[in-house]
């Protein structure tokens, strides 16, 4: 009885030290893999929320140019959209038919000021430049995001396949 006795106290001993030590950097790799992961599809999760706000406002900025055959200007801004008020020509004021947005949009998702440039720069006067400055908050860095990206190749030229969509002259509202 004895005999066997020692021999699963043996087989009893447990984990050593270096044994859980091992396991513990093991569970604190996945661990680290897991954060890293979440914070990524976090930073694209907002990036594409700041894509679908930039539609958005394009469906309202072609509403404006609809009723006042013209984009805002940089003055107006984006309040053009949902403000009459900062329309200069009483004529403008009589055809704007806003708000054509229902909530003011001045933020992007990370907190910072949208800049609106008209004419734009981007892909030619013919278009307007809406630009997030993304999570650095710093303004012409690879984070920035803009309303011409889903257009747009790895280079900034306009995509092969979107080239057709490039308007005859500035009154085209693309």
């Amino acid at each position: 009885m004895n005999i066997k006795r020692r021999n699963m106290n043996r087989f009893r001993r447990g984990f050593t030290l270096i044994e859980l030590l091992i396991v513990i950097a093991i569970l604190l790799a996945m661990g680290g893999l897991v954060v890293v992961n979440v914070i990524q599809s976090g930073e694209k999760a907002k990036a594409d929320l700041q894509l679908s706000q930039f539609d958005q406002i394009h469906g309202a900025m072609k509403m404006f140019k609809f009723h006042l055959s013209r984009w805002p200007t940089e003055e107006e801004g984006l309040a053009a959209l949902w403000d009459s008020e900062v329309l200069d020509e009483e004529e403008d004021i009589k055809l704007w038919a806003g708000p054509y947005l229902e909530d003011k949009v001045a933020k992007d998702q990370w907190g910072n000021d949208l800049i609106y440039k008209y004419p734009g720069q981007i892909r030619g006067e013919a278009f307007y430049d809406l630009i997030s400055i993304g999570p650095d908050r710093e303004e012409a860095t690879g984070d920035d995001i803009n309303n011409h990206a889903r257009v747009l190749d790895e280079e900034g030229e306009v995509a092969e396949e979107f080239e057709d969509f490039e308007p005859a002259d500035s009154t085209d509202d693309s």
